[in-house]
């Protein structure tokens, strides 16, 4: 039987994180994993329900995600995690934590974002309807060594998808497959180049 992991996906507002953690989720299911995704808007409904977005609160926030997915994983099941978490401390802690622990930073330009804006969030913050948003008056602290990095401005959803599969492959936390990749030439060297640095393979 698979051992379980956690996927932490991190990144600004509108970067992709629940998107590429579904699409992930759906492959994984396919290959006969066990696998939960905790969404940060669904978590913050149910989970953190009553809880505000100083950074106090931001930072229970993220623990409480945290301690679900060392539950999961210590019970051999892919937690899927995608949350802004913006404070590198608190990931820090959630990787220490859980252990077995892959970060995904998704990666994407404030102003890509600001004219992606399907939510409209970012407008709302430039004009001061949204107080504390992260990335417009409220830090965003990028990964420092992250597993794998999805440039989501620039790949698409597929391409991002794919990438994080094979990353997993790599490092030995999901059984490899003989399917075609999606991601572009290239990024296989690259991949196996981050990983090399950070001493997975």
């Amino acid at each position: 039987m698979s051992k379980g992991f956690t996927l932490w996906f991190t990144g600004l507002s509108g970067s992709g994180k629940s998107t590429l953690a579904h699409a992930v989720a759906e492959e994984l299911l396919e290959r006969g994993m066990k696998v939960e995704v905790l969404d940060g808007d669904v978590v913050r409904t149910n989970l953190s329900q009553g809880l505000g977005f100083s950074k106090e609160d931001r930072d229970t926030n993220i623990r409480r995600i945290g301690f679900v997915c060392h539950l999961l994983t210590r019970n051999d099941v892919v937690a899927i995690a995608a949350a802004i978490s913006p404070y590198r401390e608190i990931r820090d802690e959630n990787r220490k934590l859980i252990g077995r622990f892959v970060e995904v930073y998704c990666r994407c330009p404030l102003d890509t974002l600001r004219a992606r804006d399907v939510k409209g969030l970012y407008a709302k913050a430039r004009a001061g309807e949204i107080k504390g948003f992260t990335g417009v008056d409220d830090p965003y602290e990028e990964p420092l060594n992250p597993e794998i990095v999805v440039e989501t401005d620039r790949e698409s959803a597929a391409e991002s998808a794919a990438k994080i599969i094979r990353s997993l492959e790599l490092m030995g936390l999901i059984p490899a497959s003989q399917a075609g990749d999606d991601y572009s030439e290239g990024e296989e060297e690259k991949i196996k180049e981050r990983l090399k640095a950070l001493g997975y393979i």
